[in-house]
């Protein structure tokens, strides 16, 4: 039964890779338009973020294992947002948003890492001692964008809204942002694919934020939790900065 799972798993992954593939190019352009996203895990950071995009104009399904749970959200947000499983998250999204505590990523690669391969997935995880165990011992040791990307294989993987409390987020994205003084608030992120990448900076900015690229997977260390880059209320020239990298 469960190799007739997985099976058909990996072949929904493959059909789902194509159409994500195809679907890219337009994503990833430069102009307002909006997409379907799947947020897994509805909680303070899924949650806050789901909401900004949604205000934003996109459609968003939030994933519970009990989706029945979100309905007060669901109806506060109004007719583009939604509820659903995980599995059906990831179906409905062009893009998928990872925002669940580190410890549940063995297990979540076991249930859906065949469903997001080929996936763009924006991953805002992080691993703390404490809670996380061995997990936090294995990001110490590889990297959290390396880490990341071994429970996800195949995903198009950007590290992005990790390095700032949801608190934060909730006061400074979408309108919030327009009277900061100096400008938007600046989010880093990671990836190694270019396209991802560009969809997770149109996502950033579609949240009321100033994306800035830090650079390929492994980079994401540099505004990992715990790190000198972690926790900035920046513009994106101060994050530059405090990042060491170029204008």
């Amino acid at each position: 039964m469960r190799s007739d799972r997985t099976t058909r798993r990996a072949a929904l992954a493959l059909a789902a890779g194509f159409s994500v593939a195809a679907a890219l190019p337009a994503l990833a352009q430069d102009s307002p338009k909006k997409i379907r996203i799947g947020v897994i895990g509805a909680g303070n950071i899924g949650g806050t973020i789901g909401t900004l995009w949604v205000k934003d104009g996109h459609e968003v399904m939030f994933a519970s294992r009990h989706p029945e749970t979100l309905a007060p959200m669901i109806a506060e947000l109004g007719p583009k947002a939604k509820a659903g499983t995980p599995e059906e998250a990831i179906t409905f999204g062009d893009a998928v948003f990872v925002a669940v505590p580190y410890k549940a990523y063995p297990d979540l690669a076991k249930d859906l890492a065949a469903s997001l391969a080929g996936k763009v997935v924006l991953d805002a995880g992080n691993a703390t001692q404490k809670r996380d165990g061995a997990l936090y011992d294995e990001v110490q040791a590889n990297g959290i964008g390396t880490t990341s990307a071994k429970y996800f294989p195949g995903a198009k993987l950007v590290r992005a809204f990790n390095a700032a409390n949801y608190k934060v987020f909730a006061k400074a994205g979408a309108d919030g942002g327009k009277d900061r003084p100096g400008g938007r608030m600046a989010i880093p992120i990671a990836g190694d694919d270019p396209a991802a990448l560009k969809v997770a900076e149109g996502l950033v900015r579609d949240a009321g934020f100033d994306p800035v690229v830090v650079g390929p997977l492994k980079d994401a260390d540099k505004f990992a939790m715990g790190s000198s880059g972690f926790g900035h209320e920046a513009t994106a020239p101060e994050l530059r900065e405090k990042l060491g990298l170029g204008k």
